[in-house]
């Protein structure tokens, strides 16, 4: 099973329980995937979710005004992780790259002041290589892993 169709199992799951009288074959199917960097943020999220974290999506982007007719900035600091959660009491960040995409010298810079601050960054372009770094630094250890696996 690889780590897509565990995270989709472990959702499946986590529906099952919160919905114990309803018909098991009816509860939709989770589809979580990796295609592109909008569908890899969302299984990063859930995935630290289902393991009792919290995570939230940045939107880094400026956003377009119709009244003013332009796009204004956003006050987001350059460089930010597009997916900030926090995991055991630990803060990670996490920024999104697929395909050719590389990191900017900002966030190069946001990386080494997250980890100088004691926080943990990680750059994701799958999510099976984001399930070995996850589960090396936070599950192997820990029961939550046995359920997953």
């Amino acid at each position: 099973m690889n780590a897509l169709q565990h995270l989709n199992a472990l959702a499946d799951q986590r529906k099952a329980e919160r919905s114990p009288n309803f018909p098991a074959k009816l509860i939709p199917k989770s589809k979580y995937n990796d295609r592109d960097a909008n569908g890899l943020t969302t299984a990063i999220i859930a995935c630290i979710e289902l393991h009792g974290g919290y995570a939230v999506r940045i939107n880094t982007q400026g956003q377009y005004n119709e009244k003013l007719g332009r796009w204004t900035k956003s006050q987001t600091r350059k460089g930010t992780a597009d997916v900030h959660a926090v995991l055991n009491g630990q803060h990670l960040s996490i920024e999104v790259k697929v395909s050719k995409d590389r990191l900017s010298d900002d966030q190069r810079k946001t990386a080494y002041l997250v980890e100088k601050a004691g926080g943990r960054y990680y750059v994701a372009r799958d999510f099976e290589a984001f399930w070995q770094w996850f589960t090396a630094q936070f599950l192997i250890k820990s029961s939550a892993y046995s359920s997953c696996a």
